[in-house]
């Protein structure tokens, strides 16, 4: 295989399938082309496994992010890091005074 930023240079004009397997047969005639070996399953599996969790990750943050600034929004400030938010979360929830409404919005 043959990384895509290798065959870059070769790509004359606009992108077209036409264009671009030229583009791949120039750069495959290269002599000093440098070629990329196919991974195995196991290397798949764990690169996915990765994508997963990091994806997983930055969603919760983005969570931990959104309820830092709802209560901020009510003058609660809580210090940055998950675990600032999950040892202050429950007594901000049982606190009467945290001026947080417990009704839902009504369906229309």
């Amino acid at each position: 295989m043959i990384p895509a930023q290798y065959v870059k240079p070769y790509v004359k004009t606009n992108k077209s399938d036409y264009l671009d397997a030229e583009a791949i047969a120039e750069a495959v005639g290269r002599p000093r082309m440098r070629f990329v070996p196919i991974k195995t399953d196991d290397q798949l599996d764990l690169q996915s496994l990765h994508r997963v969790r990091e994806r997983w990750v930055m969603r919760r943050t983005a969570v931990i992010n959104q309820i830092r600034g709802l209560l901020l929004e009510r003058g609660i400030t809580l210090r940055k890091g998950r675990c600032h938010v999950d040892a202050a979360l429950p007594g901000i929830l049982e606190d009467a005074d945290a001026n947080l409404s417990c009704a839902l919005p009504e369906k229309k």
